[in-house]
């Protein structure tokens, strides 16, 4: 089992099998307040894993066995530094104390997944070039442009993670010949989904480092100052 964490946008944790079968959801739509919620969820979704309360499918495993983590995805962003590193630690301190590999997962790629699932189940073969995006906050958005699944079934990034000011983004959307997809949510489950993928392909498809996208507010002065005598 994949537990699955993301603070890119609001706060989400999951549980889900390495087949995609979503054992447990928990979220917060809030997208401030990750520190605060983080926890609860995390005991909500691994709690709701047992093994007499599946999600996706019945009669699974033993009744009332814990849940089995083998990996934690973690949600990478892009999104701003304070939510990213709340869901970023929580994941590799709980990879650390079970003693299982972290494996890192762009949030964007999570949400388009979800998009191209959605796609796949209504029969829509030629989905098209969308674009995935995200509130960056301080009057710019975040963006990362798509088009369908590759033979891992992972979507297919036309462009990485970027950022743009919120006046120009379907300006810079047009050029990419892509449609925009507002999301306001990311999947934990989808996010895991991505992962077990990506193991199953022995491929890593997310950074090692958080996806900030701008600079440091703080920088290091240049050098020491003078004092007059």
């Amino acid at each position: 089992m994949i537990l699955g964490i993301d603070t890119s946008v609001g706060t989400a944790v999951a549980v889900v099998e390495a087949d995609g079968v979503v054992l447990a959801e928990a979220s917060s739509a809030n997208p401030l307040g990750h520190a605060e919620v983080i926890g609860d969820l995390l005991r909500a979704a691994l709690g709701a894993a047992r093994a007499d309360a599946p999600v996706g499918h019945a009669g699974a495993g033993t009744p009332g066995a814990p849940a089995q983590i083998t990996a934690v995805a973690a949600g990478m962003g892009p999104g701003p530094f304070t939510g990213l590193r709340v869901g970023i630690a929580a994941a590799r301190t709980f990879a650390l104390g079970r003693g299982v590999p972290v494996v890192p997962v762009v949030s964007h790629d999570a949400a388009a997944l979800g998009i191209l699932l959605d796609q796949a189940l209504l029969g829509e073969t030629e989905a098209g070039r969308f674009a995935i995006v995200t509130d960056a906050r301080r009057r710019e958005f975040a963006y990362t442009v798509y088009e369908g699944m590759d033979d891992d079934g992972l979507p297919i990034r036309v462009t990485e993670p970027a950022l743009t000011p919120r006046d120009a983004i379907d300006t810079v959307l047009a050029g990419f010949g892509a449609e925009r997809r507002d999301t306001t949510a990311v999947s934990a489950a989808m996010v895991a989904l991505v992962a077990a993928r990506a193991l199953a392909a022995g491929r890593e498809v997310g950074p090692r480092d958080a996806l900030y996208l701008r600079s440091p507010d703080v920088t290091l002065p240049a050098g020491p100052k003078k004092v007059g005598v």
